[in-house]
C-alpha cells in the first residue's frame, strides 16, 4: 500500500539524517605524543592548557598544586583521568583531583575516584571524575557546568613532613562522551565561559588578555541546535503518516460494496 510504502521511506529518511549525529559522537584521535604538554602550572593563571583526548604528562614535587586546563562543549560529559607515579619509598599518601569551571566554581564528581590514598608499598595511584553533562544555559543561582575552559587541580593532602618535595611524575587526559539531545536546554550562554574574554565587551575581546586560548576542534557550539530536532521533525512525520494510514484503512472498511447497476 501506498501508507506502507511511505512510512519505510520515511524510517529511511530518518536512519540518514541520525547517521551523522552518531558519528560526530565518536571521540576524537589522539594527537601526537611529541605535542602533548609535559609540565604542569602551579596556578588557575599559569595552568597548563591540554586538548581533549590528549595525554599530558609532568613532573613534580609531593605537596606542589599541579593545574590543567581544558575546554568543553554543549552537550559533552567530561571524564578526567590523572595518573600519578610516587617514589619508591614514601609514607602513606592521599591524592585528589578537583575539577573547576571558568569561573572557577569547583564541580561536582557524577562518579570516579576522586580521592584515592596510597599505602607506603603503593608504586602508583590512579583517580577519575566523571563530571555532569555541560548544558548550553543555566539559571544564575544554579551550579551547572556551563561551556567554556575548565581547570583539574591535582595535590596531595595529608603528607608526612618527610615526604614533602619528593619527586612524582604524572599523567592525565580528558575525554568526553557526546550526550547529544537527551541533555538539550533552550537558550544558551552570550559567551563560553572563558577567563579573560567571557567578561569583556564585544568591541574590547580582540584586544583582550585571553588567559585560556584552546576551544573545541569545530568551535563553540551555537546553542540553539542538537539531534532532538530531528527526532522531533521524525516523530511529526510518524505522526502524520499514522493518521493519513489509519484514515485510509477506516475509510476502506467503512465503504459500502458497489452494487452493479441493473442486479
Amino acid at each position: 500500500m501506498r501508507w506502507v510504502r511511505a512510512l519505510s521511506a520515511a524510517l529511511l529518511t530518518l536512519g540518514v539524517a541520525a547517521g551523522p549525529a552518531a558519528a560526530d559522537a565518536s571521540p576524537s584521535p589522539s594527537q601526537e605524543e611529541s605535542s602533548a604538554p609535559t609540565q604542569a602550572g602551579t596556578s588557575f593563571r599559569t595552568a597548563t592548557e591540554i586538548e581533549q583526548g590528549q595525554r599530558a604528562t609532568a613532573s613534580g614535587s609531593t605537596g606542589d598544586y599541579l593545574y590543567w586546563s581544558f575546554p568543553a562543549d554543549t552537550g559533552q560529559r567530561p571524564t578526567v583521568r590523572a595518573t600519578v607515579k610516587l617514589p619508591e619509598t614514601h609514607a602513606s599518601q592521599t591524592w585528589q583531583i578537583d575539577v573547576y569551571d571558568g569561573l572557577r566554581r569547583r564541580q561536582a564528581c557524577q562518579y570516579g575516584a576522586q580521592t584515592r590514598t596510597a599505602g607506603a608499598d603503593t608504586s602508583s595511584v590512579e583517580l577519575a571524575c566523571v563530571l555532569r553533562t555541560v548544558r548550553a544555559w543555566s539559571e544564575q543561582w544554579a551550579n551547572d557546568p556551563l561551556p567554556g575552559t575548565y581547570y583539574v587541580r591535582l595535590t596531595a593532602t595529608g603528607v608526612a613532613t618527610a615526604d614533602l618535595g619528593l619527586p612524582v611524575s604524572t599523567a592525565i587526559q580528558v575525554d568526553s562522551a557526546d550526550i547529544g539531545g537527551s541533555a538539550a536546554v533552550d537558550g544558551s550562554l552570550a559567551e563560553p565561559l572563558v577567563p579573560g574574554i567571557a567578561s569583556k565587551p564585544e568591541e574590547e575581546q580582540e584586544d583582550a588578555a585571553v588567559l585560556a586560548g584552546l576551544e573545541p576542534e569545530d568551535g563553540w557550539a551555537s546553542g540553539w541546535w542538537s539531534d532532538r530536532w530531528v527526532w522531533t521533525a521524525a516523530g511529526g512525520i510518524l505522526a502524520a503518516l499514522a493518521g493519513v494510514g489509519g484514515y485510509a484503512l477506516t475509510r476502506g472498511a467503512g465503504r459500502p460494496s458497489r452494487v452493479p447497476p441493473g442486479a
